[in-house]
């Protein structure tokens, strides 16, 4: 977006005209359309009811929310998938001009009323991590809506209604169904002082981010749990928290209803959920710090001003967490993780580099997104599996 005196200008992709006779016979136009993520980054939040909750007056004030951290993790995990994910921006302007040779619309006075939110952790991201956007594989594009009117009233309106929002999501509905509470309390046995979230309200750091951990015990489940008859394709545990949820929600369900069909299967792999929680959510975390990635030349991990690894992207180390289904053995105490004497992290780390540039092509997501890659590393485990100690 570049600035000329009280006019924007953006540069879209995709670009239409819905505006409807009630539009028209009260003199304004609605457009919408597709645009690169840094066409937004500039524009005013002037006429918005709610700005940027992370800042105020120029210096960040909060910490990040669940929206925050839900639009972060779309960028460092599902780019590609952005524009469908988010919201997107609302804008209001006096006057547009549409220049369909460029590709790029002049808007005149114009301000964000609805997406402060998501402009803001893009603007954050864009500054951290600048130069992901210089390669031609990360370009993620963002809706936009256009109200062009010189009504002020009704833009008020607008951006007053636009900011109402459900805070009923449904991570919060499985929490008040009960559903959770013996996952926390299988959790707490072996974390006894974690803060285990069940709702959305749940927003603080230190709260175990329990979206998160039901997709890495998906990611553990092995073969012989895998629900349904399906092949075993666990590309999904990667980014479809949702999916993740959904899926936990019914082997909840069908495990205690006795008259469910595969009643016993379900029964089991809930057992599974409870006896795997704590150690799935330690193996996460040890993954996506893990020092044995230092001189691997991985440009996309993330380091500290001391060059420590703080975070290695999902996209690498969930095929990596598949792989140890393999290692998942049930026990007179129940189902556990317990790897070969002969297996070293170095061994899947190596395999995990080489996967990573010769099948994902140097990419985090598309190896998230991979069935070879998860196969590849699976097939490691497997090998170290039937070797045994």
């Amino acid at each position: 977006m570049v600035k000329t005196k009280n006019w924007d200008v953006l540069s879209f992709h995709s670009l239409r005209n819905i505006s409807s006779p009630d539009d028209l016979k009260n003199d304004r136009k609605i457009l919408s359309g597709t645009c690169p993520v840094k066409s937004v980054l500039n524009f005013e939040t002037d006429q918005n009811v709610r700005d940027y909750l992370l800042e105020a007056d120029g210096k960040k004030r909060r910490r990040p929310t669940q929206v925050h951290r839900a639009i972060i993790e779309t960028l460092d995990n599902n780019a590609d998938n952005f524009c469908v994910l988010n919201g997107g921006i609302t804008l209001v302007a006096h006057q547009v001009d549409v220049d369909e040779k460029s590709k790029s619309l002049r808007l005149k006075n114009a301000s964000i009323i609805n997406g402060a939110q998501t402009q803001g952790v893009l603007r954050d991201y864009f500054d951290k991590y600048e130069e992901r956007f210089t390669d031609d594989e990360y370009n993620p594009f963002v809706k936009f809506e256009i109200i062009v009117t010189t009504d002020d009233d009704l833009i008020a309106e607008t951006s007053i209604s636009r900011n109402f929002q459900n805070d009923v999501m449904p991570l919060s509905i499985v929490g008040r169904l009960g559903q959770l509470d013996e996952l926390e309390e299988a959790f707490k046995e072996k974390l006894p002082n974690s803060k285990f979230q069940k709702s959305e309200t749940k927003l603080s750091d230190d709260y175990v981010k329990t979206e998160k951990l039901l997709q890495v015990i998906t990611a553990l489940i092995p073969s012989e749990l895998w629900p349904g008859s399906s092949d075993m394709n666990k590309v999904f545990t990667y980014n479809m928290k949702s999916k993740c949820l959904k899926l936990f929600q019914e082997v909840y369900e069908k495990g205690k209803n006795k008259d469910a069909t595969d009643h016993k299967s379900y029964k089991a792999l809930y057992q599974f959920y409870l006896d795997i929680s704590s150690e799935a959510y330690i193996l996460y975390n040890k993954w996506k710090k893990h020092s044995g990635f230092e001189g691997t030349r991985i440009r996309k991990i993330d380091r500290d001003s001391k060059g420590n690894i703080v975070n290695i992207p999902d996209g690498i180390i969930f095929p990596i967490i598949a792989s140890f289904s393999e290692f998942v053995i049930k026990t007179e105490d129940g189902w556990k993780i317990e790897t070969p004497g002969r297996f070293r992290d170095s061994d899947i780390i190596e395999a995990a580099k080489s996967v990573y540039m010769n099948i994902a092509d140097s990419n985090p997501q598309s190896m998230g997104k991979s069935k070879a890659c998860y196969s590849a590393l699976a097939q490691v485990t497997q090998i170290f599996k039937r070797l045994g100690d």
